[in-house]
Parts: structure tokens; C-alpha cells; sequence
């Protein structure tokens, strides 16, 4: 049983009720922690739970101030240190097991406390907390102060820890950094000191930073200026340029995720990406430990372990992942093995030690929590079994004494005892679920799930649940579910706004009875069902969030409704509204519950916007429509947020809940509360749903976010109120009974029903199949579950379907007959003439559908029209935008100028504002002033600016741009230029496009007049028309023409009237103009004039006579003579045409000339424009560099000055914590200084102590005082606390030192020490016992002030290091302050150099000086300028002295030539002679070998060697058969080996086996000699020969190892040897 601390939580009004807490149900949301070696503890909402592993019993302790935060255990104190969550929370310190508070604490932290931890020894507490402090604090908890504390903004730490071996050690980790914080203290001073931990990069290796504020490897630029710092470069002057890297520097470094210290004072990181670290705890030198890889490798799942948790232990360390395993991490040196340890079913969160180290805690991701235990069977233990998430749900159990239900969202459902919260049994549905209701009736229970089904589970027995049956009501999820009081109907509430009533009964297999429709967002239902009574009330509520208001919709069931339930309902499931008697009820305000009150018909409401509880009195006289409802009382809640409202078993107490977390029960009369609870807070968002026993004494209240379920039971209950509630419990049994034991048999009878638990419900499927002529549609169905309101709804169509089956027949008779009559009266109009057709629209026998449709059209069709348009207009819009940004903005637009081959482009030299308007008109006033020229030369000026006419007598010289505001005025003035440039250009170009438009115009005139001679000389010569292009007018390229839109253009229907009108006008014209005789007559005739043109005479004909058809025999004189006046007359009009095409021809050819000509002479003029261009855009690149080189110089003089100024601020940084340091050394100094001589006092008083002992006791003899002083000098001796032998061998960090509280435990030894000595029966004899007395006193005195001179010896030299490693830091800080002023006369000194050191531009003619690229001189420290003549005239002089030279030169070459070949002849010869005599010598000494001999000597070498060939490859053959024979032989015995090798594996681990059992029984033996404390003698003797046989083997071995190793080195020796011989080659 679990028992927790019973707070009363109330006022004791009624009686002197009021509610407790009797237990806690909820799992760890946070790391689980040991209070003690059998005790561990979880904080779970307002809670900390408490459980003994060994006897599961529970204990609770509850908050005071809401949710609990963070929580820390100090094992050695047993003490519980846990956050509230509130603004400015505070730190409570609890004694475990009395739960009694100890003190609590409180910081000056705003919002949350995020990391607790204890320190293993001592009394100190780290706390931190992020947002928006980032502070870490360390406590005193007994004295409750801050000892220290400190800010680290942005650092968010995920875990903390102390050192174990080392208090004054605390290591903070993170996703992204580690760092190690060290505890000085200074007698009562203590200070943090943070070092950072330097992570390896993700791949394992590590990265060299280099110094930022002063890096020592900048490169050296000689040419533009001093190269900076990135951070300068960026212009940072603050802090953060200390640490600024630009984003192409930052490498990605590993991520730790946890770390454990070890005894050694070292620390071990595990990270994402599966290294495993390892960083001295002093040097924080990291190590990455390498992993071994075994023979056999882990599965691959487990390949890449990434550690979640770790835990030290001797020789490596435990580590969990998330793939539900614990391994072993064996660390030796530098690397680690990895080993199965454990494997849990769940992925591992947590893992810690016992105290004792003997149990492993082990926490899943779920919140369960495994104890593994070494050495005992079993070894894992289940502590605690998580649910799978949040209780949803909860409910009794009928009669709700004993067991109860919870559901969670995945569908688990629980059974627990009431008693203790044991779980008893579960069940899991597979599926979503939503809420969970008991049936009164009997104990079966009711599940809603998401997909709309209800799953009705027996808990008859209630160690196996089962599901007995499962209705699938709707498709929208289950919302709510509800009994009434005595178990007849269930409510089920669904999201689309359906209520169904289903019968509670087992026995009827729940039937369903039918439906009503109400609102959708419903959100309460609530039913009254008294015993005197036969009908059942039902009201639901639902809320109208548009019009602010809460709907009440009530109807009644009688409770005969399950037989009579057909005449209640249509045919499609649907509850007839006036048969129910449904009304409709509207509240001016918005209620967030209510329930329906069982006397008087009132109803409860609960106010969500406003903290009231209101009652409503329901009309007595019946009504039709909405009733507005006015509240007949209201009371403040005193509860704030939505709430809910419940009602008793006997409905006489209203119980409340809310968002704040406390539940109140209150009086259904006077709505006052007579009990009260804070069971939740307001920080888990309050309850979420609450539920009591049919008798009142059990409450259970389910939390919302806070995972917590609370059993609250009543103190000192009774009077009245327990009563009237017990006597209406038995009166509810009596009338229940036989139901329940008629329902309870039925369950137990009935089998379960076969529900795929595992899976979603089945779907439909159906296959369609059409045969050839598409008359029948075969649907072939698959088993499908269909929704109960679905089935209904097809059945009831399939009724109507039968019902007016024969109806139907008759219409489709009628309706296939007038078809056919239409179809032949259309027939018959296709046959008539055009006029008596009719039209097929007036076939429609529908013709309000004809109209309908074409109405319909008629939209559909406007739609797409005003769709088009706006989409045109969009797209027009669009146009105009692209136009105004990228063209009318433009002050001068891009053109080119284009003429056959040759073409020169000018782009929009200045690209102006609408600003600069006004200064065109100002330089056209300024036109026809003179050009002022500077005075400087070109190649100083350093442009070709002057040749376009520029005033450049503005500029400054280059030599003379110092300061700033000179370099940025020249710039601007550069600007100014090159405006000047393009202007003048852009000029020159328009004059061009001009003289281009009148040139075409010329020759479009011209052409004109060469088509009409081309036409009368009849020539196929093509005519060339010069004309613009798109890039000579790109304005065209704006406007779209007609031929360029594909698309068929829509005609409006008045256009296409203009155009039939136009049409018809031309008609008439051309009719008129038939009718003119007289104009016709001469178009045939004359050609349409009146007077022959010259230029007609080339097509001028002179007709023949009649007569000349004839043959010339028959001609009369008369035709003779009209013959030769014929032939006269042709032969005139030939001789005209002859004529007029010679000079027709002169004209063409007069005409082609001038076209050529002015053409070539704007071809020229083009190309001097291009030429001109090139050298305007040369101009254009010299000022632009110029101005380039000027803005390059002052964006390095801003680099230099943020360098100055963080160099500055670094200063002033850095100053001011020298006077910190200064500070803290001098008061460090003052207060070792007061503290020396307080020790030297207390040194002193232990010597006059000691000195005076003899003068106190002088009266007595001296030999007694001689014995007393010898006494007085003796010291007890302290026997030390010896650990037991296992335990040391399992708690790796065994006995931590420096612990406050061994120090107070030697000290009380000391005296209890000191009352042995003190002892009568100690005393000399003779001594009288008043001397002793005082004797005693004196030493006592003399020991207690040694054990304070040498606690004050150990602070005074903790403060000495203290003192110590401030001066360190204060000379550290003076080097830097140093440093800094060097850098900054550094600086200085480079900022002038620079101002001084211009960069020129200088214009060189090419060809002029050329140098090679090799030969290009970067340092100019000591050049100079001067003129050109100087160096051409040294030139020449150079040039002809160098002649000379070279003639002199070459004479004396030749000379030296042939003396050189002559002694190269006669080198030839002495060689030619020593080759002949070697080859002499060579012939004498020739080695002639036998088989040299053998092919001089026989005849058939050849066939000698082929037999030769044949012997050897027949024993090659031989060979080879051997050999196979040898391996065959080898393969037999490897197999017999590896038999006869398994059977010496089996033998091994039955030898291994026993081996183990015998070590038990030594170690057993072992343990037992030693508990007796006695060795044999023979036992000795056998373990001295072991040794020394052991030691003489070892001896053994170690010679023979020497002795090869000799061997092997004589060998080596031997080799040397013989390789510095020469090797004699026999010739």
C-alpha cells in the first residue's frame, strides 16, 4: 500500500470533511533517481513519487506550489531537492524517509530552474537555470546561501554533474560544447572558473584554431596594404569580434550527448555520431578513444551505436542507444571494446547505479523502469510497467470499490486495483481511442475510438478483459460515451453532431436503437435516470461559438424503449423528435459543462468566460422552437478557466473541476463547497476529468497534461453527508442486482468475439465488369464493414426500391414510348425544306431545363470571358510594370546602330534618375564655355579623359590624396567624369542615328524611282531597302503586332455588324460603277487616261492593219502604201525605245552609284564612331579603376580603424578586469593576512598551552608530573573505518574524500577516543582525582585547539593557492595588456605608412616597357619618378657602349673556340686508344662455358633440347600428381583435426563449466578461511612452492625469449657483416 503525506486540503465545513491524497498513479516524464541503496524516486506532476524496490510500496509527496520541476537526490544525507514551476520558483529540500522539510531556498531566477545536482560530498547544491539568465548558482542547502554564482548567456546545458572524487569539480555538457567548471574557495569566498572543452571535428580529428584577436600567421601584402584580421574586415569592434569566424571557417564538431566521470578525475563523452571520448580533468586534453572491431561484428542495426546514457564502472563504462540495448564498453589505453550487456524491449532514456553498486536502473523512453541486479537470479526486474501514454480516460469499475479502468489514446486499456494502483490485467485494442465509460448494470465497459466504432469490453474476469462485441456506429469519431444511472441506455456522442442510443445490456448483444441529430460541437451529455421513475433524461450541450452562446438540446427515453424501439425510429435509424419529446434550449452566455439536476428539473452550468456556476430552472409548460433560458442562481466558482461539472451517484453534491487543478465539491442546493482538493496545477493545465464511486468514498482525478492520476479519499467523513449517500448506494444495488446478475451471467457465457485488434477495419472492395452492348453493370462485392447508419440508409432504400418497383416500370414504358414518337417526328422534319424545318431545340420536351441549361451556358460562358479579361488585364498590368522598371526609367536608352556588316552598339552609357533631368539642361547652358584642362600630363592624370573635351582642372593630384574627405570628393568628381564621357558619346551617337534616318529616307526616295525604271526595263534585279532592326528600335520589341498572336481573334458581334455594313456598301459602289459606260469604255481604250506619258512608250504597241492578214499578192495599193507607213512608224517608235532604256539605264545606274557612295560614307563615319567608342569605354575602365584603387584604400582605412577601435575597447576590457584582479588579489592578500594571524594566535596558544602544563601542576611531585605530562602528550589511536572487501571491489569511486561530514565523524571519534583515556581506571596511582579531574580537562582543551590549528593549517594554505592563482591571473592580464598596446603601436605605425604609401595610376604607351612576369619588382620602398628623356638618353649611351663590348666580345670567342676544339680532338683520340686496349684485354680474358661449348660442338642442338623439354615437363607432371595426392591427404586430416577439435570444444566448455563451479566453491572456501582468520601451515608451504614455481617458470620463459632474440641478432650481425664484403663474381 502506498502511503503518502496526508495534507488536508480544505475547510473542514460539514462535518469536518475534507479530501486527501491516498495515492499518486503516473510514470517518469524525467530521470529516475536513488534516494537510498532500496529506494528510488520520479517526479510526476504536483508529485514525487517515492517506491521501495523490494516491497513496491509507494510513497508520495506532494508540492505545495503546483508542478514539480527539476529534482536531485544526495544519496549520503538522504535528501530530496525539488523546483516548484512558477515565477521566481524556488528549490525545496526534503529528508527522506521522514519527508520532512529541511529548508528551502530561493534565488533571484525569473522563470524555471532546469538542472539540479548534489555534490557527492559536502553540503553544496549546483542549480541552473536557462531563459533568460543562464545562471549557474552553487548552494550551501543547510545554511540555505548562495555560496557563488554566474551568468552564461546563450549557454544551454542539458546536463551537470560534480566530480565524485573532486566537490570543487562540476562538468556542464550541451549538444554543442562541454566545459569543465572549477570551485575555489577562499576561507568563506568561493568563485567559478570556467574552461571550455575544444571538440574534435565529426570525423574524429581535430582542427587547429588559430588566434583571432592576434593571429601571428597573416600573409604580407606588399602591394595593397596591410592584410587585417576577418573579424576587422567584417567592421566588428565588440565582443564579438573575439570570437567572429566567417561562415566558410566553421567546421561541423562532434555533439556530446552525455558523460560520467571516473575515479581518475576524467571524463568520458559519448556523442551522436559514435565516438566515445575521453578528457583529463585537469589538462582537458581530449582523447578519441579508437573502437576494436571483433571477429564476429554486431548485427547491422547495431553497428553505429550512438549514446543516450552512460554509467562508469571498473574498467569501462555502460551505454545505451535507442535501439533498446545496454553495452558494456570495455576501455583499456586508448581504445574500447564493445560487448552485449543487456537487451530491453524499449529504447533506453536512463541508467544510474545503487548506491551500493550493486543494482543498475535502467528507464525506457515509455517511463518503465528495470532493475538489473549482479549476481542474483533473476537479474532484471520490472520496478514499474508504463502505460503506452496519458490516461485519455478513467472510470469504476461497478460498484467502484475495488477495481477501476483507464484508456489511453493508443488504445491500452488497464484494470487496476483500487487499493494500491497494482495493476491487474490489459488489453490493447490497436486502434485510436477517445473515451471510456462502466456500465452500471453490469461489469462490461464501453471504448470510443477515432474511426467511429465502440468496443464493449467484459471485465467479468477482470485478470483477462475481452472484447465481447463491437459496433461500428459512424465514420466520425466517438466523442463521448455515457450510461445513464441504472445501466439501461448508452449514449454515444459523435464529431459530426449524432447521438445514438445503443441498449446496455449484454444480453440484447447491444443493440442499437437508433439516433437523433443535434449540434456538432457537443459538449457535454448528461442523463438522469431515478429509480421511481421510468424514463431516462437526456440533455446535451453544445456550443454556437459564432453567436457566443451554449444550445441545450433534452429528449426522453423511457426505459421500455429496447422492445418498443422500431415504432420510436423511421426507417433509417432516426428517433422521431416529437415521439422523445425533444426540446431545444439557448443560453445567452457560453457554458463550458452542464448537467441536468435530478429533482425539480434544474440544470447546472459552469461559466466559461466568467467564473460562475449558474442553475436554470427548465419551463414546466411544453414549447416548440428555441427557449431562452435565464439563470435562477449563480455563484462564484473561485475557479478560474473552463471547468467541468459533475453530479454524485444521489445527486445531491455537485462536483467541479477546472483548469486551475482543484476540485470542489459543493451543495446541489446551495452551490456552496463544503470540501476541497488541489490535486493538479494550473501548470499541467488543470484536470481533465474526474470520477467517484456509486457510495461517494472514492475519488479519481485525471490530469491533463501532467500525466498524473490522483485517488483522493475522505477524512473524517460521516454525519449527514455519508448517509444519505450510503443509504441511496443500497437501494441503487437492490434495484441493480438482478439485473447485473442476470448481465454478469451472459458475460460470463459469452465467447469472445473474434475483433482484428491489429488492424483497421476492412474496406469495400468492388470489381466492376461491362459486357458488350453496356446494358448491365455486374458489381461484385467484397466483405465490407459498413457503418451502422449507412446499413440502415441502404436498407431503407432498398425498401422504398421494392415498394414502387411496378411505379417505376410504368414510367420507363411511357417515357421509352414518347422517345420514339419524338425520334420519328425528327425523322420527318429532316425530310421538309429549309423553311418548314423546325429548329432541334423545339424537340425539348423540358423547356424550363432548355432554359435552364442555356442560362446556365450563357453564365458559364460570362464567367470565362471576365476571367480572360482580368486575366488579360493582370498580364497588361504586369506589362506596364516590367516597361516602367526596366525601360522608362531608363534616361538613355540602349541602341545600336547597324549597316550591312559593320556594327557599333551603344549601351545606356548613364543610367539617370528622373533627378538628373534637371542638370541636362544646366551642362546645355554650359555648352558653349570653354573646357577648362588640368595642368597635370596625361600619364600623371592617368586617364584619356581630356581627349573627349572634360574639364578634369578639379582634380587632385594623385601624389596629394591623403586624407579621407580628399579621396572621396576626388571620387565623386571621378563620377562627374565619366558622366561627362558617356554624355559626350551618347551625343555623338544621336547625331549618327540621325544622319542613319535620313540616309534610309534618301534611299527609300531613291528606291522608288529604281522600281519604276527596273518595271519599265522589265529586269529581275532585287532592290535593296536598308531598314531599322529590333536593335537599332527596341521600343519595337515593346509593342506586340497583329501577325505576332497565334491564337483566332474573338469578334464582337457589333464589329462583325460594322464590317457585313461595309461590306454591303462596296457592293453597291461597284454596281454603281457597272453602269458607267462611259468610264468603262475608257479604262478599255486609253488605260484610264487621257494623255500618253513618256514613260509609257516601252509598253506602247502599234497595231497592224486588217489587211496585213492577207497574203501580200492581194494587197491594193492603198494597203501598200498603209503597210510602209506602218513600217515607218514601228521603226520610230524602236528607234524611241532604244532611246529611253539607254537613258533609263544611265538613270539606274546613276542612282545605284549615290546609294553605294553615301553608304560607304556612313560606313565610315560608323567606323569612326566604334573607334571612338572603344576609347570612350577605355576611358570609361581608367576612371572607374581610378576609382576602384580609391575606394580600395578607404575601405582599408575603415578596416584599420575598426582594428584600432576593438584594439581600444580589448584595452579598456581588459583594463578593467586588471582592476577586478587587483582587487581580488589585494583582498585575497588582506584576508590571508588577517587569517595568518589568526592561525599564529592559535599556534601560539597551543605552545603557551603546552609550556605552562608544568606550572599548572607544579604542586604536585615531579615524578607524578613527568607521568602526567607523558600522558598528556599521548593521543588516542583512531582505528579507521575499513570498507568490506566486496564492496570496494564494486564501488569503483570508493571512500570520497574531503567529505565535511568524515571530518565531523573523526572528530566525534576523537572524543569518545579521548573518554577512554579520560577514564578513572587510566589514572596514576596516588594522584588525587580532583587533579585528574582537572588533568583530564586541560588535555581535552589541548586537543580539541590541535584539531582546530590544523583544520586552520588546511584552510590557510587552501588560501595561499587561492591567493596563488589570482596573482597568476593578474600577470596573465598584464601580458595582456601588453600585448595589446604593442599591437596598437604596430597598427599605428601601419596606418601611417599606408596614408603615406599612394597607389597611382600611371599611362604607359604598349610596347613602350616591357618586363617579364618573373622580373616584376613588388617593393618600391626606394623608387622615384622621373623623366622618360633622362632614361632614353642612358639608354642609347648603354646601347652603344654595348656594342662595342660585344664586338670585342666575339672576337675573343673565336680565338677560344678552336683552342678549345683542338684539345677536344686529341681527348677523342687518348679515349679511342684506351676502348681498343680494354677490348684486348676483354678477348683474353672471354669465359667460355660448357654449354657455350655444347652449341658450338653438336650438330642436333636444337633436338637435344626438346628431349630436354619432354623429361622435365614429365616430371612436372609426376609432380603435380603428387602434390594433388598431398593435398588430398591434408584435407582428410584437416577434418579428423576439426572433429576431433569440436570434440575437445565440448570437452572445454564442460571443463569451463565445471571450472566455474569450482571457483564458486574456492571462493566460497576462500571467504570461509578468511571469516576465520587462520591459514594452515601446509596450505602456506603449498602456496610458497607455487610461487616459486611460477616465478622459476616464468624465469624459464623469459631466458628462453632472450635466447632467440640473441639468435635472431646474431643473425642480423652476421648479414650486416657479409654485406660490407665485395662479391667476387667468377668470370
Amino acid at each position: 500500500m502506498a502511503q503518502g503525506r496526508e495534507r488536508d486540503e480544505g475547510p473542514h465545513s460539514a462535518g469536518g470533511a475534507s479530501l486527501s491524497v491516498r495515492w499518486v498513479q503516473g510514470f517518469p516524464k524525467q530521470n529516475v533517481h536513488f534516494v537510498n541503496d532500496n529506494t528510488i524516486c520520479y517526479p510526476c506532476g504536483n508529485y514525487v513519487i517515492f517506491i521501495n524496490i523490494e516491497t513496491k510500496k509507494k510513497t508520495v509527496l506532494q508540492c505545495s506550489n503546483g508542478i514539480v520541476g527539476v529534482m536531485a537526490t544526495n544519496i549520503r544525507c538522504e535528501v530530496v531537492a525539488f523546483s516548484d514551476r512558477k515565477l521566481k520558483p524556488l528549490i525545496y529540500i526534503y529528508s527522506f524517509p521522514g519527508l520532512t522539510r529541511r529548508t528551502k531556498l530561493k534565488g533571484n531566477i525569473l522563470l524555471d530552474y532546469t538542472l539540479l545536482s548534489f555534490s557527492y560530498c559536502g553540503t553544496y547544491l549546483a542549480s541552473y537555470s536557462s531563459l533568460p539568465e543562464f545562471e549557474l548558482a552553487l548552494w550551501n542547502w543547510e545554511s540555505s546561501i548562495i555560496l557563488c554564482r554566474k551568468s552564461q548567456p546563450g549557454m544551454d546545458v542539458n546536463q551537470m554533474s560534480f566530480n565524485p572524487m573532486n566537490w570543487r569539480q562540476l562538468c556542464l555538457s550541451s549538444p554543442s560544447t562541454v566545459s569543465v567548471w572549477t570551485i575555489e574557495r577562499s576561507n568563506q569566498e568561493h568563485c567559478f572558473r570556467a574552461r571550455s572543452v575544444k571538440l574534435p571535428l565529426e570525423d574524429g580529428s581535430f582542427f587547429n584554431e588559430t588566434d583571432v584577436v592576434f593571429p601571428q600567421s597573416l600573409p604580407k601584402d606588399l602591394i595593397y596594404g596591410p592584410v587585417l584580421p576577418l573579424s576587422s574586415i567584417a567592421g566588428l569592434v565588440g565582443e564579438e569580434a573575439e570570437t567572429f569566424r566567417p561562415k566558410d571557417d566553421l567546421y561541423p564538431l562532434l555533439h556530446p550527448t552525455m558523460h560520467c566521470w571516473t575515479p581518475t578525475s576524467d571524463l568520458y563523452i559519448g556523442c551522436e555520431e559514435g565516438h566515445l571520448l575521453m578528457i583529463n580533468g585537469n589538462t582537458l586534453q581530449v582523447t578519441v578513444l579508437n573502437k576494436i572491431e571483433e571477429e564476429s561484428p554486431l548485427e547491422d542495426r547495431r553497428n553505429f551505436i550512438s549514446p543516450v546514457t552512460l554509467v562508469y564502472q571498473k574498467e569501462g563504462v555502460l551505454a545505451s542507444g535507442i535501439d533498446g540495448f545496454v553495452y558494456s564498453f570495455i576501455i583499456k589505453d586508448r581504445s574500447y571494446m564493445i560487448e552485449d550487456f543487456l537487451e530491453i524491449e524499449r529504447p533506453v532514456e536512463h541508467m544510474a547505479f545503487s548506491p551500493n553498486y550493486t543494482m543498475l536502473l535502467i528507464q525506457t523512453d515509455k517511463g518503465s523502469v528495470y532493475i538489473y541486479t549482479f549476481g542474483k537470479e533473476p537479474t532484471l526486474n520490472k520496478v514499474l510497467d508504463a502505460c503506452d501514454g496519458k490516461f485519455q480516460a478513467i472510470d469504476f469499475i461497478t460498484p467502484g470499490t475495488q477495481y477501476f479502468m483507464t484508456l489511453t489514446h493508443s488504445g491500452e486499456i488497464c484494470v487496476w486495483w483500487l487499493e494500491d494502483c497494482a495493476c491487474v490485467s490489459k488489453i490493447y485494442l490497436n486502434t485510436l481511442a477517445m473515451v471510456l465509460a462502466c456500465c452500471p448494470s453490469s461489469l462490461s465497459a464501453a471504448v470510443g475510438t477515432e474511426d467511429g466504432s465502440v468496443y464493449f469490453i467484459s471485465v467479468y474476469d477482470k485478470e483477462s478483459p475481452q472484447v465481447v462485441h463491437k459496433a461500428f456506429l459512424s465514420e466520425s469519431s466517438v466523442q463521448h460515451v455515457v450510461y445513464d444511472q441504472q445501466g439501461i441506455f448508452l449514449l454515444v456522442g459523435t464529431s459530426e453532431g449524432k447521438v445514438f442510443i445503443i441498449n446496455a445490456n449484454s444480453s440484447s448483444s447491444f443493440q442499437i436503437i437508433g439516433f437523433t441529430e443535434v449540434a456538432k460541437d457537443i459538449l457535454q451529455i448528461s442523463t438522469v435516470s431515478l429509480l421511481e421513475t421510468d424514463i431516462v433524461k437526456v440533455m446535451v450541450l453544445s456550443s454556437l461559438p459564432e453567436a457566443g452562446r451554449s444550445r441545450l438540446e433534452m429528449f426522453t427515453l423511457p426505459t421500455l424503449l429496447p422492445q418498443v424501439s422500431t415504432t420510436f425510429a423511421d426507417e433509417r435509424g432516426r428517433l422521431k423528435d416529437e415521439i422523445i419529446h425533444k426540446y431545444l434550449y439557448e443560453l445567452e452566455h457560453a457554458l463550458s459543462s452542464a448537467v441536468l439536476g435530478f429533482q425539480s428539473n434544474q440544470i447546472y452550468g459552469f461559466c466559461s468566460q466568467v467564473p460562475y456556476i449558474c442553475s436554470y430552472l427548465l419551463p414546466e409548460e411544453e414549447h416548440t422552437g428555441i427557449y431562452i433560458l435565464k439563470p435562477y442562481k449563480k455563484v462564484q466558482s473561485r475557479q478560474y478557466g473552463p471547468g467541468l461539472l459533475y453530479l454524485s451517484s444521489h445527486g445531491l453534491w455537485l462536483i467541479t473541476i477546472a483548469k486551475c487543478g482543484i476540485l470542489c465539491i459543493r451543495d446541489v442546493y446551495t452551490l456552496e463547497t463544503f470540501a476541497w482538493c488541489r490535486s493538479h496545477s494550473h501548470q499541467g493545465h488543470g484536470i481533465q476529468s474526474m470520477r467517484i464511486s456509486m457510495d461517494g468514498q472514492n475519488i479519481l482525478v485525471n490530469g491533463r497534461d501532467d500525466g498524473t492520476l490522483v485517488y483522493l479519499k475522505w477524512k473524517r467523513f460521516g454525519g449527514h453527508l455519508a448517509s444519505e449517500i450510503l443509504d441511496y448506494y443500497q437501494k441503487l444495488l437492490i434495484s441493480l442486482s438482478s439485473a447485473m446478475d442476470k448481465e454478469n451471467h451472459y458475460l460470463s457465457t459469452t465467447p469472445k468475439v473474434s475483433v482484428d485488434l491489429g488492424s483497421d477495419s476492412e474496406h469495400t472492395k468492388q470489381k466492376a465488369s461491362t459486357d458488350l452492348s453496356q446494358d448491365e453493370l455486374v458489381l461484385t462485392d467484397v466483405k465490407k464493414e459498413i457503418p451502422w447508419i449507412q446499413q440502415k440508409s441502404q436498407e431503407a432504400i432498398k425498401k422504398e426500391v421494392n415498394l414502387f418497383s411496378k411505379k417505376r416500370k410504368e414510367i420507363k414504358q411511357g417515357i421509352k414510348s414518347l422517345s420514339k414518337t419524338i425520334l420519328n417526328m425528327m425523322e420527318e422534319n429532316d425530310k421538309l425544306e429549309n423553311i418548314a424545318k423546325l429548329d432541334q431545340q423545339e424537340f425539348g420536351l423540358d423547356l424550363e431545363e432548355l432554359e435552364r441549361l442555356h442560362d446556365e451556358s450563357q453564365e458559364e460562358v460570362a464567367k470565362i470571358i471576365k476571367d480572360v479579361e482580368m486575366h488579360n488585364l493582370a498580364k497588361s498590368y504586369l506589362a506596364e510594370l516590367i516597361k516602367e522598371e526596366c525601360w522608362n526609367s531608363m534616361a538613355v536608352k540602349g541602341q545600336a546602330l547597324k549597316l550591312r556588316k559593320e556594327i557599333v552598339e551603344a549601351q545606356s552609357g548613364v543610367k539617370l534618375i528622373k533627378q538628373r533631368h534637371e542638370e541636362d539642361d544646366e551642362e546645355e547652358e554650359e555648352e558653349d564655355k570653354t573646357v577648362k584642362y588640368s595642368n597635370l600630363p596625361n600619364y600623371l592624370l592617368g586617364s584619356l579623359s581630356t581627349d573627349f573635351g572634360v574639364d578634369t582642372s578639379l582634380l587632385s593630384s594623385q601624389l596629394e590624396l591623403h586624407s579621407r574627405e580628399e579621396k572621396i570628393n576626388q571620387i565623386i568628381l571621378l563620377k562627374d567624369i565619366i558622366y561627362k564621357v558617356k554624355t559626350v558619346f551618347n551625343n555623338e551617337f544621336d547625331a549618327a542615328y540621325k544622319q542613319k534616318e535620313f540616309e534610309i529616307a534618301r534611299v527609300k526616295e531613291r528606291n522608288v524611282r529604281i522600281r519604276e525604271i527596273i518595271l519599265d526595263l522589265e529586269l529581275e534585279e532585287a532592290v535593296w531597302q536598308p531598314e531599322f532592326e529590333d536593335c537599332e528600335k527596341p521600343e519595337r520589341m515593346l509593342v506586340v503586332q497583329d501577325e505576332e498572336i497565334t491564337a483566332h481573334k474573338h469578334i464582337k458581334p457589333w464589329h462583325k455588324a460594322k464590317e457585313l455594313m461595309v461590306n454591303h456598301e462596296k457592293e453597291h459602289w461597284l454596281l454603281i460603277q457597272d453602269a458607267s459606260t462611259r468610264l468603262r469604255a475608257l479604262m478599255d481604250m486609253m488605260g484610264g487616261v487621257l494623255e500618253v506619258k513618256k514613260e509609257d512608250i516601252l509598253r506602247m504597241v502599234i497595231p497592224q492593219p486588217a489587211f496585213m492578214a492577207k497574203p501580200d499578192a492581194v494587197w491594193t495599193e492603198e494597203e501598200r502604201k498603209q503597210f510602209k507607213d506602218y513600217e515607218k512608224k514601228v521603226k520610230e517608235l524602236n528607234e524611241e525605245r532604244d532611246k529611253y532604256r539607254k537613258s533609263l539605264e544611265a538613270e539606274l545606274k546613276k542612282l545605284q552609284n549615290s546609294i553605294q557612295e553615301s553608304t560607304q560614307a556612313f560606313d565610315e563615319h560608323l567606323k569612326r564612331l566604334f573607334e571612338r567608342r572603344v576609347k570612350a569605354e577605355m576611358v570609361t575602365n581608367q576612371e572607374e579603376l581610378k576609382i576602384s584603387n580609391l575606394a580600395f584604400s578607404l575601405l582599408l582605412d575603415e578596416e584599420l580603424s575598426s582594428r584600432e577601435k576593438f584594439l581600444n575597447n580589448y584595452l579598456t576590457r581588459k583594463q578593467h578586469e586588471k582592476s577586478q584582479t587587483s582587487e581580488a588579489v589585494r583582498k585575497s592578500r588582506e584576508d590571508l593576512d588577517v587569517y595568518k594571524e589568526h592561525y599564529d594566535n592559535l599556534l601560539a596558544e597551543d605552545k603557551v598551552m603546552d609550556r605552562s602544563f608544568k606550572k599548572e601542576f607544579s604542586e604536585i611531585p615531579g615524578h607524578q608530573v613527568d607521568i602526567l605530562y607523558k600522558l598528556f602528550k599521548r593521543r588516542p589511536r583512531i582505528s579507521k573505518q575499513k570498507t568490506h572487501s566486496e564492496t570496494t571491489s564494486v564501488v569503483p569511486f570508493g571512500e570520497l574524500p574531503g567529505s565535511g561530514k568524515l571530518n565531523k565523524d573523526a572528530f566525534a571519534q576523537l572524543m569518545k577516543a579521548m573518554d577512554e583515556l579520560d577514564n578513572i581506571s587510566n589514572m596514576p596511582e596516588g594522584l588525587d582525582p580532583l587533579v585528574w579531574n582537572h588533568f583530564c580537562m586541560t588535555r581535552r582543551a589541548k586537543v580539541e585547539n590541535e584539531q582546530k590549528v590544523k583544520q586552520k593549517a588546511a584552510d590557510l594554505l587552501e588560501m595561499a593557492t587561492f591567493l596563488q592563482k589570482r596573482v597568476e591571473e593578474e600577470e596573465k592580464v598584464q601580458q595582456e595588456i601588453e600585448r595589446v598596446f604593442h599591437e596598437l603601436i604596430l597598427l599605428q605605425e601601419e596606418k601611417v605608412r599606408f596614408q603615406l604609401n599612394l597607389t597611382i595610376q600611371i599611362l604607359l604607351k604598349q610596347g613602350q616597357v616591357e618586363l617579364e612576369n618573373f622580373q616584376l619588382v613588388l617593393e618600391y620602398s626606394d623608387a622615384i619618378l622621373i623623366n622618360k628623356n633622362i632614361i632614353e638618353d642612358l639608354n642609347s649611351v648603354i646601347r652603344t657602349q654595348g656594342q662595342k663590348k660585344v664586338a670585342s666580345m666575339m672576337e675573343s670567342k673565336d680565338v677560344h673556340k678552336r683552342i678549345l676544339q683542338i684539345e677536344w680532338e686529341h681527348k677523342k683520340m687518348e679515349m679511342e686508344r684506351e676502348d681498343l686496349n680494354q677490348k684486348a684485354w676483354d678477348i683474353q680474358m672471354l669465359f667460355f662455358s660448357r654449354d657455350r661449348q655444347k652449341y658450338l660442338n653438336e650438330p642436333n642442338y636444337e633436338a637435344l633440347i626438346s628431349i630436354q623439354i619432354g623429361i622435365m615437363e614429365q616430371t612436372i607432371a609426376v609432380l603435380d600428381k603428387t602434390h594433388k595426392k598431398n593435398v588430398e591427404n591434408c584435407k582428410k586430416l584437416l577434418k579428423k583435426l576439426g572433429k576431433f577439435s569440436n570434440q575437445k570444444d565440448i570437452a572445454n566448455y564442460a571443463l569451463s563449466c565445471n571450472l566455474r563451479e569450482e571457483l564458486v566453491a574456492v571462493s566460497e572456501r576462500k571467504d570461509i578461511c578468511n571469516a576465520m582468520g587462520s591459514k594452515l601451515t601446509c596450505e602456506k608451504i603449498v602456496k610458497e612452492r607455487y610461487e616459486n614455481m611460477m616465478q622459476q617458470q616464468k624465469l624459464t620463459n623469459i631466458s628462453k625469449q632472450q635466447a632467440e632474440q640473441i639468435s635472431i641478432l646474431q643473425t642480423e650481425v652476421e648479414r650486416l657483416r657479409m654485406k660490407t664484403f665485395p662479391a667476387l663474381v667468377p668470370m
